[in-house]
């Protein structure tokens, strides 16, 4: 989808090495709620498979990590860091602030692998922007290995425990997911709008409250101003 706007958002190092280091964050923040989904369930072999989940979301953070660290110390000091266009190039979006603790073991699963499912398409068209850059590209390439069986494995323990329900529990998932991205659309919408009327209030609102003030100190005389006795008297006492 769009290969050339990916192209023009991933050729900047600057741009690159800040969305790299924030697809790191939501790695690693998705490993600990896997680590604690690891805790949370009574399936043996979801635990085992949680953690390895877990164990692989923290290794894909540091690939990020130790890559965008390489993009930053090759730019020059003075460069500026351009918008990271994260609505158009987004990375995992992890469980999503996902309340692990609330999820029964199929909804969760079904999370995954839906997350996993759309990382792994996102990942597969970066590899393809990143041409002129195949180091970074390799990173991806790399992490959209892992991201392909952990799609499958998602899927494969979801059809295990709720063979005749996944389909609606898939779908549920996906309403989730559009809800939670609607509410990001929506905030930042209110974001840019809330910055248009500050503008607009301080351009409309402020400048007649500068003239009055400017009006008012002309009437005041210039210099020290007596104070009259009765109010230096005033200071001696509460009353």
């Amino acid at each position: 989808m769009f290969p050339l706007l990916h192209r023009w958002i991933w050729r900047d190092p600057a741009r690159c090495a800040r969305k790299l280091f924030s697809f790191a964050e939501t790695e690693a923040d998705g490993g600990r709620d896997l680590i604690r989904a690891a805790e949370l369930t009574d399936d043996p072999t979801l635990r085992r498979l949680f953690v390895i989940h877990a164990a692989d979301e923290d290794r894909h953070a540091d690939l990020f990590r130790r890559r965008g660290m390489a993009l930053l110390h090759a730019l020059p000091v003075r460069s500026t860091t351009p918008f990271q266009l994260n609505w158009v190039s987004p990375g995992e979006r992890g469980l999503d602030d996902l309340r692990v603790h609330t999820e029964s073991d199929a909804s969760l699963l079904a999370f995954l692998h839906l997350s996993e499912k759309s990382a792994a398409a996102h990942f597969a068209t970066y590899v393809d922007a990143l041409k002129d850059d195949p180091l970074t590209g390799s990173v991806f390439g790399e992490v959209l290995k892992d991201e392909t069986f952990l799609m499958d494995y998602t899927y494969a323990q979801l059809i295990r425990i709720a063979s005749e329900r996944r389909h609606f529990i898939l779908w549920r998932a996906r309403l989730s997911r559009l809800w939670k991205a609607y509410l990001r659309i929506m905030s930042a919408v209110a974001g840019v709008m809330g910055a248009v009327i500050l503008t607009l209030q301080y351009f409309i609102l402020l400048p007649p409250f500068a003239l009055l003030a400017k009006r008012a100190q002309r009437r005041e005389p210039p210099g020290w101003i007596a104070v009259p006795l009765e109010r230096e008297r005033a200071l001696e006492s509460q009353y």
